[in-house]
This record gives C-alpha cells, sequence and structure tokens, in this order.
C-alpha cells in the first residue's frame, strides 16, 4: 500500500468541495444514529448545526492534511511514518474544526465562547473521525494502488507496441533482401560464362549492400548519404545487367546528406520501376532519383519513362512494403503519389528529420 494519499494532486477548491460532501454525509448520518437512539425525529436546527459542525471538521482535517502534503512533507517517507502523521492531522484538524464550529456558533446566536472546554465533542467526535479517516484512508491508497497498476500496464502495453513495430520493420527488411538477393544472384549467374570479370564486379557490390543490411540490422533510420550510396551501389550491379539499355542518375541536395531517411526505402522503389516500367524498354530507358527540401519535408521523387502506372493499381509488394514501412514510422505524416503526367514519377513527402550525430558514418569496403 501506498504511504501517500492523492491529496497533492489537483485543486485545493475541488478537493475541498468533494469533502464537503463527504461532511454533508457523514452529518446526516449521525443525526440519523441520534435520531433513531432517541426514537425521535431531531429538530431541524440541531439537524443544520450538526451537519455545519460536521463540514467544517471535515474541511479542517482535509485542509490539515493538504498542508502537510503540499509544505511539510519530507521526500522519504515510510509507511508507519506516514500513518502517524496522517491520523495526527486528522486529530489536530477535528480540535481545530471543533473550536472553529463552536466560535462560528458564538458569532451567529451570541452566545460566550471558550475555547478548549468541549471535551464531550472531543470523545464523540474522536471516534467518528477514526472510523471515516480510516475508510478515506484504505479507499484512497487503493485507488493510488490501482493508478499505478494501470499506469504499468499502460507502459507494458506501449513497450508491446514498440516491439511489434520494430519486429514488422525488421520482417520488412528481411523480405526485402532475399528478393533482392534472387536477382542479382540470376544477374551474375549469367555473366559468369560470359564475363568473369563482370561477375567477379556485381558480386563484391552484392556483398558491400549486404554488409550494410547487416551491420544496420537494428537501425530503422540510416543518414540519405549512406543510403543513397546503397542505392547507387544497386544502380551499378544493374547497369551490368541492363547495359547502355538504361540510363541511372541520382541527384541529392548536399544540405540533405546528414539527415535521416527510413532505411532500405529508396532501394525497394528503383527496383520497382526497373521490374515494372523498365523492364522491357530496349533502349533510351531514363531512370531518375532526386531527393531534394520543400520547407520542413523531405521530397523523394523517382521519374522514369516506362510503363505507366495502371488505372487500378495491385500494388507489388515493393509499393506495398513502401506504404507498410511508413505508415509504422510516421503514422499518417506522409505521402505518396503516383503520377503519370506531364511524366511519370512516383513522390514521396516525409517530415525532415536531421541526424543526431551526423559526423558518424557507415563505411563500406
Amino acid at each position: 500500500m501506498k504511504a501517500e494519499l492523492n491529496y497533492h494532486n489537483g485543486s485545493i477548491a475541488r478537493i475541498n468541495l468533494i469533502n464537503s460532501l463527504v461532511g454533508v454525509i457523514v452529518g446526516i448520518c449521525i443525526c440519523a444514529v441520534q435520531s433513531a437512539s432517541s426514537n425521535r425525529f431531531m429538530p431541524i436546527k440541531n439537524l443544520l448545526l450538526n451537519i455545519m459542525f460536521s463540514i467544517i471538521i471535515t474541511l479542517s482535517i482535509t485542509n490539515s492534511v493538504i498542508l502537510y502534503q503540499r509544505y511539510l512533507k519530507p521526500r522519504k517517507v515510510n509507511l508507519w511514518h506516514f500513518v502517524i502523521v496522517y491520523y495526527a492531522c486528522n486529530l489536530l484538524g477535528m480540535l481545530i474544526g471543533i473550536e472553529l464550529s463552536y466560535l462560528i456558533v458564538s458569532l451567529l446566536f451570541k452566545t460566550s465562547y471558550t475555547p478548549l472546554k468541549h471535551f464531550s465533542d472531543y470523545k464523540f467526535s474522536f471516534v467518528i473521525v477514526l472510523i471515516v479517516s480510516t475508510i478515506i484512508y484504505f479507499y484512497m491508497a487503493q485507488k493510488a494502488n490501482m493508478r499505478a497498476r494501470l499506469k504499468e500496464k499502460e507502459l507494458d502495453v506501449a513497450k508491446l507496441k514498440q516491439l511489434k513495430t520494430q519486429a514488422e520493420l525488421q520482417t520488412l527488411q528481411s523480405k526485402i533482401n532475399p528478393h533482392f538477393l534472387y536477382n542479382s544472384l540470376n544477374s551474375i549467374a549469367s555473366l559468369i560464362h560470359d564475363d568473369a570479370d563482370k561477375a567477379e564486379e556485381m558480386t563484391l557490390k552484392l556483398s558491400k549492400l549486404f554488409r550494410y543490411s547487416i551491420n544496420s540490422q537494428q537501425q530503422n533510420m540510416a543518414r540519405i548519404c549512406d543510403e543513397m550510396e546503397i542505392v547507387n551501389t544497386y544502380l551499378d550491379i544493374e547497369k551490368v545487367r541492363f547495359g547502355d539499355r538504361i540510363n541511372f542518375s541520382t541527384t541529392v541536395n548536399d544540405d540533405l546528406s546528414h539527415h535521416l531517411v527510413p532505411r532500405f526505402l529508396i532501394q525497394p522503389l528503383v527496383e520497382n520501376a526497373l521490374k515494372h516500367g523498365l523492364n522491357n524498354v530496349p533502349q533510351n530507358g531514363i531512370l531518375n532519383v532526386t531527393l531534394r527540401q520543400q520547407q520542413q519535408r523531405l521530397i523523394i521523387e523517382v521519374t522514369d519513362n516506362g510503363r505507366p502506372f495502371p488505372q487500378e493499381l495491385e500494388l507489388g509488394y515493393g509499393l506495398q512494403s513502401t506504404y507498410d514501412k511508413l505508415a509504422l514510422i510516421y503514422g499518417d505524416n506522409y505521402e505518396i503519389q503516383l503520377i503519370n503526367a506531364p511524366q511519370k514519377h512516383l513522390l514521396i513527402s516525409l517530415p525532415l528529420t536531421a541526424a543526431s550525430n551526423p559526423t558518424k558514418k557507415f563505411e563500406l569496403h
């Protein structure tokens, strides 16, 4: 059980309003018990005075506890220390409340007031305060425990969501690598007997890509300069396969080099353009990748002169993985456009994110 109540949170006015209602309820209950024991209804005047006494005593106790918790409580308090101080505040508040009530009665009805002489009220109120304060303490402590457990559950759910997102992103990445590996190995196999030097060159470039993948396995974001190095390495491999049929180019503003982009976001888009747009182009194919800044957004543009996007677009794995990855990382804060006219291009808009360590660079050897 926590050694505290939640009086130190929330506004004093709200706390006093709630405890005023508690005072009214306690006063009515006391009057009901007294009426039942005497077998006659209590006069209205006495009923109102009892309720007034109950409210004033309750508010005195409440504000004694608030004063302690907000201004006098030390940083570290054990359970027994708090319990002793809590009941001391209740008794002190009871005493102040009784004296203040009699003072108000003396002012209202112009009677004499003698402080600290109301022993019968002290004894009776002591029992009531002891019972009510104990009930309130256990209720508030249980409520605080339930709130702490709820926060722990919320934290566990947040951690599970984070782990789920991380697992989903890694799953997307694990799918990209074998897909690309399959295409690249086919290209290398076709060159082994015809051009061993080109086959060796493609194999070395392929090893660069996978060294980058393995060494960055736990990272969801990469610097743009590193990501574009991977894209250029991929395009070098594809140049061997396509020869002069396609003209590849990449353009990146130097100011963007050390900003972040989702890892392996661009390479599948380039691969998708080659596979679905330019694969059957006999010559003069064009594939351009451009990264630029527009206000506080990163604009990624993949342009080609191959087959246009169909009207009824069925998302292949390349585009589907892009949508999934961006949704996991950015939520709704991204945009993808597939445009056919006046020039076919895919455009992605993302928040511009600066790298926390712009000097750190992943080296491909």
